[in-house]
């Protein structure tokens, strides 16, 4: 895997123009699963911020998610304020990120998508996200990654 894959590219751009100051890090490997980042990132599969795009209606909700858990989809469209939150396609992934599942990254899309994190991940130190590509992250904070993204704290289970 290259670091200057088109995504990763775009991604570090955007980064960078917000401000980001974690470390991009470019895997052998695609790590797909939070498990398979936190085995090669050797760190625990809580801190890594799964990208989860979701449809509500027709619109995409970008929850921010601890690897940890997994998101009860209704008490979460309550704490949303949609009426339904169901699995996005591949499709709908790719048109509203511009990037692929497994690789999603919290920022970058072509335009902007409302964002919600996941308060579990306050615990930890140093937080994992994807990089616009399955085998590319960068390292953040809790608080980061709200200023980054604009998103709302969300409690997911």
């Amino acid at each position: 895997m290259s670091a200057d894959h088109p995504s990763i590219s775009r991604f570090r751009a955007e980064h960078a123009r917000r401000g980001g100051a974690g470390e991009i890090v470019i895997l052998p490997d695609a790590v797909h699963t939070a498990a398979l980042a936190a085995e090669a990132l050797g760190c625990e599969v809580g801190a890594i911020a799964n990208s989860l795009l979701f449809d509500a209606g027709g619109s995409p909700v970008l929850i921010l998610t601890s690897g940890a858990h997994r998101v009860d989809t209704r008490k979460t469209a309550a704490g949303v304020g949609v009426e339904k939150l169901r699995r996005a396609s591949p499709e709908f992934v790719r048109e509203h990120t511009g990037q692929v599942i497994g690789g999603v990254s919290p920022i970058g899309h072509p335009a902007p998508v409302p964002t919600y994190l996941d308060s579990w991940l306050q615990r930890y130190d140093v937080v994992w996200a994807a990089a616009g590509h399955p085998a590319a992250v960068f390292s953040t904070t809790y608080d980061e990654l709200l200023r980054l993204t604009g998103a709302s704290p969300v409690d997911v289970e």
